[in-house]
C-alpha cells in the first residue's frame, strides 16, 4: 500500500487523514473503530487476529477491557459499513481467531486518490487456508466464464442491450414548488426511453435516479452504482407558459459527450419535446451501439392528455404518489381527480388513481373494502381507454391479486404488464411479491433481482427481497437484507419486518431492543400493541402479553383495525381459536392478511387447523405445495 486512499464497493477511505466516505459524504467514524477498519484495509483477504488488534490499538495496561472494546469498535464499525456477522459484505468473523476483509479494495493512485487506481494484491496463499483461496479461484473462473458468456456477444454483435440512466433534471426555476414538474419530465423521459426497445435499451427507474437529486456525486461514480453505460442529465426552468430544457448524453466508459441541445418551447408543447428528445437520444445510442435498425419513439406517447392542464395535475398526482404515505397517497388521488376531470380519458390519470387506492389501505391500515372497489373500477377504466398501457394491466393484477384472490387473472395481468414494458421495475417487483405468495420462491428470486438490476437503490425492492427470505424461511439472510435497508433508512416502514425474523429465529433481546427503539408517539397506534402480544407471547412473557392484546381489543372497540394486528396478537398468547376467528373475519374484511396465509411463518402454529387448511382452499392458496 503506498497511498493510503483505497476504495471498497461505496466506500472511499482516506487513511493518512483517518477518514470514510460513501457517495462522497463523510462519515462519522473516528477512534478506535477507524484503526480497526485502517488495520483490515492494510491486509485485505488476510486474517487479522484479536491480538494483532490488541498490540496495535490497546496499550497493556487496558487488557482487562480489551474483549468488551474490540466488540463495541466493530459493532460500530459495521454500523457505519451496513455490514453484519450473519451477513458479512465487508469484514468476515473468523470464530475464535479474528476478522478478515473480504471486500475487493482498490487503491486509488495519487495524492488526493482521484487518479487511476489498481486492485489491491491477495496475500500469496497459505496452506493452512486452502479452502479459501480454492474457493476464490473457482469463483474467479466462474466469474470470468459467466462474463465472457454474458459479454462477448456484444464485442461480436454492437447490437446489444445498453442501460441508461435519467439522472433528475434540475429545476431552475428557483421555486422549490416546481421540483413536480422537474420530477415528472424525469419520470416521462424514463418512461419514453424506456418504450423505445426494451430488448436493446434498458432504463433506470425512478427511484434509484432520484436518490442522486441534489447529490454531488461524480458521474464515474453514479455510472458504478448503476451499472450503466450512458446517463442523461438535464435541467428544466419554467417560466409561466414558457419552458426551457436542456439535455446532454454522456458515455460513461470515457465520460465523452455524445450529444447536446437546448430547447425553448411553449409549455403547451412539452409533451411534443418529450419524444423529440427521446428519439435524438434513442439515434446517438444507435450509432454508438453501430446497430442500423433505428429504435423508433412513439408518435404519440402511449395515453397522453389531451391537455397540458390535465398533465400537469397529473405530474403532481406522481410526485405525491412516490412520497409512498397516507396523506401522499390522500393528495395523489386529489390531483389525478383533478387531471381526469380536465380530461375525462386519460388513461395514465385513472392508472395513477387506480394505484393510490390500491395502496392506501395497506399503509393506513383501513379496511380495503373502502378503498379497493374504487382502485378496481379506476384501473378497469384505464384500460378501456388504452388496452396496452402497463402501468393499469400492474394495477389490476394488484388489485384482483389483494382483493379477490384471483391469483390466475393476477399473473396474466402481470405478465402482460411486463410484456409491454420489460423495463417497468414495479411490475417486476409486484410480480416477484406475488410469486413468493405462491410459494414459488426460485422464480420470485428472479424477478426480484430483475426489478432489482432496473432499479438498484430502491429500498422497497431490497425490502420485500428480505420479505422473500423471509417467506422462505432464510432467516439469516432476511435479517441481513433488512438491516441493510435500515442502516440506509432507520425509518423505512416495510422493513420493520425485521422483528417478526427476530422472533422466528428466538433472537428475542434483538427483537425488543429493535421494538423499544422503533416505539411510535402515538400510543394509540394499533400495531404497536399487536407487536407487543406477538413478542411477549412469543418469548414466554404470557401476562405482558395479555394486556397488550386487551390494550388491542379496547382500541379496536373504539375504531375497527385491520384483523391482521389481532391475529398476530392471538397467535402470541397461544389462543387458536380466536386467531382462526379473526382470519375469518379477516377474510371477510378482504384483510391484506390473507394474500401471505401460505407462507407467512407466523401463521405456523395453525397450519395443522382443519379450519386453516380450508381457509387456504377457499382463497385459491391450497392448490401447490408451498416452500417450508
Amino acid at each position: 500500500m503506498n497511498t493510503g486512499f483505497l476504495r471498497f464497493g461505496v466506500f472511499e477511505a482516506n487513511l493518512p487523514a483517518r477518514e470514510l466516505r460513501k457517495h462522497g459524504i463523510r462519515l462519522k467514524l473516528r477512534g478506535q473503530p477507524f484503526e480497526i477498519l485502517a488495520l483490515l484495509l492494510e491486509k485485505p483477504g488476510e486474517i487479522v487476529t484479536r491480538e494483532e488488534m490488541q498490540k496495535r490499538l490497546w496499550p497493556a495496561d487496558t487488557y482487562v477491557d480489551f474483549e468488551h472494546s474490540v466488540n463495541t469498535a466493530m459493532k460500530k464499525l459495521r454500523a457505519v459499513l451496513g455490514d453484519s456477522p450473519e451477513n458479512s459484505r465487508y469484514i468476515e468473523t473468523v470464530p475464535r481467531v479474528g476478522y478478515r476483509f473480504i471486500a475487493p479494495v482498490t487503491e486509488l493512485q495519487g495524492e488526493t486518490g482521484n487518479a487511476e487506481a489498481r486492485v489491491l494484491p491477495r496475500p500469496t496463499t497459505d496452506w493452512a487456508r486452502w479452502p479459501f483461496y480454492v474457493l476464490t479461484a473457482a469463483l474467479l473462473v466462474a466469474g470470468t466464464l459467466y462474463v465472457v458468456h454474458r459479454w462477448w456477444p456484444l464485442r461480436q454483435q454492437p447490437q446489444g442491450r445498453a442501460l441508461l440512466a435519467v439522472l433528475p433534471f434540475q429545476n431552475l426555476s428557483g421555486d422549490p414548488e416546481q421540483d413536480y414538474f422537474s420530477d415528472g419530465l424525469t419520470e416521462e423521459m424514463i418512461a419514453q426511453l424506456g418504450r423505445l426497445n426494451p430488448d436493446r435499451l434498458g432504463v433506470i427507474a425512478r427511484t434509484s435516479v432520484m436518490h442522486y437529486k441534489h447529490s454531488q456525486e461524480q458521474l464515474e461514480q453514479i455510472g458504478r452504482e448503476l451499472g450503466v453505460q450512458y446517463v442523461l442529465e438535464g435541467s428544466v426552468r419554467r417560466d409561466s407558459d414558457k419552458v426551457r430544457v436542456t439535455a446532454q448524453l454522456i458515455q460513461m466508459k470515457d465520460q465523452t459527450h455524445l450529444w447536446g441541445r437546448q430547447y425553448d418551447r411553449e409549455v403547451s408543447s412539452l409533451l411534443a419535446l418529450q419524444g423529440e428528445i427521446a428519439q435524438e437520444i434513442a439515434d446517438e445510442i444507435q450509432l454508438t451501439l453501430g446497430d442500423r435498425r433505428r429504435m423508433a419513439a412513439d408518435a404519440k406517447p402511449a395515453a397522453s392528455p389531451s391537455s397540458y392542464e390535465a398533465y400537469d395535475l397529473y405530474l403532481k398526482g406522481q410526485y405525491f404518489w412516490n412520497k409512498r404515505t397516507v396523506q401522499g397517497f390522500q393528495q395523489a388521488i386529489e390531483h389525478f381527480q383533478q387531471a381526469i376531470t380536465k380530461d375525462a380519458n386519460y388513461a395514465r390519470a385513472y392508472a395513477g388513481l387506480a394505484d393510490s387506492y390500491a395502496l392506501i389501505g395497506g399503509y393506513s391500515s383501513l379496511p380495503q373494502t373502502e378503498f379497493m372497489p374504487k382502485a378496481r373500477a379506476a384501473a378497469l377504466r384505464a384500460l378501456e381507454i388504452d388496452e396496452n398501457l402497463p402501468e393499469a394491466h400492474t394495477a389490476l393484477a394488484l388489485i384482483v391479486q389483494n382483493y379477490d384472490w384471483d391469483w390466475q387473472t393476477s399473473e396474466k395481468e402481470f405478465r402482460r404488464a411486463i410484456e409491454l414494458d420489460p423495463n417497468y421495475a414495479t411490475a417486476h417487483h409486484w410480480y416477484a411479491e406475488h410469486l413468493a405468495w405462491r410459494g414459488r420462491f426460485d422464480e420470485a428470486f428472479r424477478e426480484s433481482e430483475r426489478a432489482r438490476q432496473l432499479d438498484p437503490l430502491s429500498l422497497i425492492i431490497a425490502t420485500d427481497n428480505g420479505a422473500i427470505l423471509y417467506y422462505s424461511r432464510q432467516y439469516d439472510r432476511a435479517i441481513g437484507k433488512f438491516s441493510t435497508v435500515l442502516d440506509m433508512d432507520p425509518n423505512f416502514p416495510r422493513a420493520g419486518l425485521i422483528l417478526e425474523a427476530y422472533i422466528q429465529k428466538g433472537m428475542f433481546v434483538e427483537a425488543g431492543t429493535f421494538y423499544e427503539k422503533h416505539k411510535p408517539s402515538d400510543v394509540d397506534a394499533p400495531w404497536y400493541w399487536s407487536s407487543l402480544a406477538y413478542l411477549n407471547g412469543r418469548s414466554g412473557r404470557s401476562a405482558q402479553a395479555r394486556r397488550a392484546l386487551e390494550t388491542l381489543l379496547q382500541l379496536n372497540r373504539r375504531r375497527q383495525v385491520d384483523a391482521k394486528l389481532l391475529i398476530a396478537a392471538y397467535i402470541g398468547v397461544g389462543n387458536k381459536d380466536q386467531a382462526l376467528a379473526w382470519l375469518e373475519k379477516a377474510y371477510a374484511q378482504h384483510s391484506n392478511a390473507i394474500p401471505a396465509l401460505k407462507v407467512d411463518p407466523m401463521y405456523d402454529p395453525l397450519r395443522s387447523d382443519p379450519r386453516f387448511q380450508d381457509l387456504l382452499r377457499r382463497v385459491g392458496l391450497a392448490d401447490s405445495k408451498a416452500s417450508q
